[in-house]
C-alpha cells in the first residue's frame, strides 16, 4: 500500500548523513574564510555531513572523451574535505559530470568509445578515491545520475577497485526510481543511493505531491529490500519559484518565474515528513552554496540558504 512501508534497514552504527550537496561558488573557493562561514552555518542546521561536488567534464553527451577539469581542482577538494570536517561534519565526496547544455542522464556512449570512456572514468574515480582515501572522507560516491552508461560489467570491476584504494562507505547515485531498478550492481556497495525529482502537479496541490513523494520511495525501498540495503537520498530539491512543482529538475536557467519562497520550504518539509516516517535518516539536500551569501529573497533557483526553506529544515533536523 503506498504510503504504508512494512519494512526498514536495521539500524546501522555508522554516522547518519544528513545534510547538503555543497556547490563551490566562484567567489568563495573551499579553503576560503567565506567557505568556513557558509559551512559553519549550514552545520547551524542541524546537519551533520556534507557532499563536496567535483565537476568532471566532456565536450557532449556521445562523447568518449572525459576528463576531470578545473571547476573543482584537487587542491580546493582537499581544502573542502579539511572545513567540513573541522566544522563536526562528515565529509561526502560526490562527483558530477558536466556536459554543456546537457545533463549526466544523457551521456551515452556506445561501441569502442563505451570502452574507452570506461577507461577515462576509471582512472578519475581512482584518483578521487585516493584522494578521498587521504582527507579520511566517510564516503565516496561512484557516479552521479549516469542512466546511460550504468549497465555492464565494468561497474563491478572499477568497484573493487575502488574498494582497494578507500576504506569508507562507498555509493552510486541513481537518477531516481526509474535507474535504481535497473542498477546490477547494488550488492557490491554499502547503500541504495538515489536523486529524486518526480513531478509533484500544482503548486497547491499537497495531496499531489505526497502521493508522487510516497510512490517513488516505494519503488526505491522495494529494490533496496531486495538487495538488503540501506535507502539514501542522495538528493532532493526544488526551486523557489513559482511553478516548480510540476517539474522540480528544472533550473533558474531553463525557466524564468517569480520568486516562491513557501513552495520550496513546503515541498522539502513534505519530503522530511515523508523520510522520517520511513526512518530513512541520510538525505542530502540540493543545494548550499559555499558563499554565505549565496541565494535570499529573491534567488529562484535550488539553494535554500538565506530564505524559508534553512529555517524549516533546521526545525526538522534539530529535533533529533
Amino acid at each position: 500500500m503506498v504510503g504504508s512501508p512494512s519494512w526498514s534497514f536495521p539500524p546501522s552504527s555508522s554516522p547518519v548523513l544528513r545534510g547538503f550537496n555543497l556547490i563551490e561558488s566562484e567567489d568563495a573557493p573551499f579553503g576560503s574564510m567565506e567557505a568556513e562561514t557558509s559551512i559553519h552555518r549550514l552545520a547551524a542546521t542541524g546537519a551533520t555531513a556534507a557532499a563536496i561536488v567535483p565537476f568532471l567534464w566532456q565536450a557532449n553527451a556521445s562523447s568518449d572523451e572525459i576528463i576531470m577539469g578545473n571547476a573543482v581542482p584537487e587542491d580546493r577538494i582537499r581544502a573542502g574535505i579539511a572545513q567540513v570536517q573541522a566544522a563536526g561534519l562528515s565529509a561526502v565526496v560526490k562527483p558530477h559530470v558536466w556536459v554543456p547544455d546537457r545533463w549526466a542522464g544523457a551521456i551515452l556512449v556506445e561501441g569502442e568509445g563505451k570502452v574507452r570512456w570506461h577507461d577515462a572514468y576509471r582512472k578519475i574515480l581512482l584518483e578521487l578515491a585516493g584522494i578521498a582515501q587521504n582527507e579520511q572522507a566517510e564516503v565516496l560516491v561512484l557516479g552521479t545520475e549516469l542512466r546511460g552508461m550504468s549497465d555492464g560489467p565494468r561497474w563491478a570491476e572499477l568497484i573493487k577497485e575502488v574498494r582497494r584504494s578507500f576504506s569508507g562507505r562507498l555509493t552510486y547515485v541513481a537518477h531516481g526510481a526509474d535507474e535504481a531498478e535497473r542498477v546490477a550492481f547494488w550488492p557490491l556497495l554499502d547503500a541504495v543511493a538515489v536523486s529524486l525529482y518526480p513531478p509533484l502537479g500544482a503548486d497547491n496541490a499537497q495531496e499531489n505531491w505526497r502521493r508522487a513523494i510516497e510512490t517513488e520511495l516505494d519503488r526505491v525501498e522495494a529494490v533496496a529490500r531486495n538487495v538488503e540495503k540501506p535507502v539514501w537520498i542522495a538528493e532532493i530539491g526544488i526551486r523557489s519559484a513559482e511553478g516548480a512543482a510540476a517539474r522540480p529538475w528544472e533550473s533558474a536557467e531553463e525557466r524564468a518565474a517569480q520568486p516562491d519562497l513557501q513552495l520550496q520550504a513546503a515541498v522539502l518539509s513534505q519530503w522530511l515528513h515523508a523520510l522520517k516516517d520511513r526512518k530513512i535518516d541520510n538525505v542530502w539536500i540540493w543545494r548550499w552554496l559555499t558563499d554565505p551569501e549565496g541565494g535570499g529573497q529573491y534567488d529562484t533557483d535550488f539553494t535554500v540558504q538565506n530564505k524559508l526553506a534553512e529555517s524549516r529544515i533546521g526545525d526538522w533536523w534539530r529535533e533529533y
